[in-house]
């Protein structure tokens, strides 16, 4: 009886043992599975926003409308100088041939001002000339300040209007999304600002580097997870504030900004060769140890690369605006909006969850959704880099 109670007793304090390891089991599942699914809560309700840095422009048929009716307008005008001119000097041409252009000009004129979808039908590119409220009231009236405004833009708003502000350095990592795309935005406003200060802001290699410049190259350098001694945040404002410094100062006057074929190229160059790093990550299959690509270093690609799209798209369509009459000569004004046009569509892709299906699969695989924007945009820029170097 006593050995027939014993075994009772072991068998009862064997279901209770499982029982409790079967509710600590569940307990942390269920724990482990509101932590993730807070974590994901958090990176859905802060989705990066493509166009936070975007830099307004006005469209093309706004400029150009605004350009053929001014040119409309200066050749009635010229017509009339002549007509004039003509006059004075005892030399009158026909009348019927001046009164003809007059015409022709203040027609071309109303056409231009009253149907601006058919002046773009044309292709024009050329950008409006001054004097005109309707596309230079948005545009800056000094060539650079547009790209220094877009170069500063997505790394401010990630610093002072992203909810939670910057998040690599964060001793608890709430986030991760949010975190890898604002280091690739950093790394866009690195390499931006070098070229600016290197490349666009002086005539050679051998001409002084402009102070503000140079001190916000300095500062951005400093690691994006570094807490304190210095703090990224602040360093990163600092650097802003020089480029902001400088952009005063280029409007002032006070400093130079080139728009050479010379001064350009360095910067699609180093564009290039970072969405060729991003390309190449998205795109592998293994990583350097043999391992397969992981899910979670799956995501970390897309939204890296994601970050540095939405970064270099407003600088690109500044460049487009600053440096047009540049671009315009070698023909490459299309081609670098065909690189636009794939880094706004790779700044678009905003999956709930970036999924690593089969290429023929049932399943998005948003990794090669997103190589395929990235590899155009790197085509398309080494495209311009031949072209302009020719």
């Amino acid at each position: 009886m006593n050995m027939q109670g014993n075994r009772q007793h072991e068998s009862g304090n064997e279901r209770f043992l499982t029982y409790a390891m079967l509710r600590v089991g569940v307990v942390l599942v269920v724990a482990i599975g509101l932590i993730w699914g807070a974590f994901l809560v958090a990176d859905v309700a802060d989705k990066p926003d493509a166009t936070a840095g975007k830099t307004e422009m006005p469209s093309d048929t706004e400029q150009t409308a605004e350009s053929r009716a001014q040119k409309a307008s200066s050749h009635q005008d010229t017509a009339s100088a002549d007509d004039h001119a003509a006059g004075e000097s005892g030399t009158h041409p026909p009348a019927q041939t001046t009164t003809a252009h007059a015409d022709e000009g203040r027609d071309a004129a109303e056409h231009a001002a009253e149907s601006p979808d058919a002046t773009a039908s044309h292709g024009a590119t050329e950008p409006a000339a001054g004097g005109h409220e309707t596309a230079d009231s948005q545009l800056p009236k000094v060539t650079g300040v547009a790209f220094v405004q877009a170069a500063i833009k997505p790394l401010r708003y990630e610093l002072e209007e992203r909810f939670w502000g910057w998040r690599p350095n964060d001793l608890i990592r709430f986030t991760d999304n949010v975190n890898v795309l604002q280091e690739g935005v950093l790394e866009v406003t690195r390499r931006t600002t070098v070229k600016l200060a290197e490349r666009i802001s002086r005539t050679g290699s051998t001409d002084i580097l402009d102070k503000n410049l140079e001190r916000a190259m300095n500062w951005f350098m400093v690691n994006a997870d570094s807490f304190w001694f210095p703090s990224a945040e602040q360093k990163y404002k600092d650097g802003l504030e020089q480029i902001q410094a400088y952009a005063e100062r280029l409007e002032k006057g006070e400093a130079d900004f080139y728009t050479r074929t010379d001064n350009i190229i360095p910067l699609f160059k180093t564009y290039a060769d970072l969405l060729g790093s991003c390309d190449e990550n998205l795109v592998k299959l293994k990583e350097k140890d043999g391992k397969p690509v992981s899910t979670f270093a799956a995501d970390n690609y897309f939204y890296y690369a994601k970050g540095v799209a939405s970064a270099m798209l407003p600088v690109l369509e500044a460049v487009a605006h600053d440096f047009h009459d540049t671009l315009a000569t070698r023909g490459s004004v299309e081609t670098l909006h065909h690189a636009i046009e794939a880094c706004h569509l790779a700044s678009e892709l905003d999956p709930l969850i970036v999924s690593e299906g089969e290429l023929d699969g049932f399943l998005a695989n948003h990794r090669a959704n997103m190589a395929a924007h990235v590899s155009h945009a790197r085509f398309y820029l080494d495209v311009l880099v031949n072209t302009l170097s020719t």
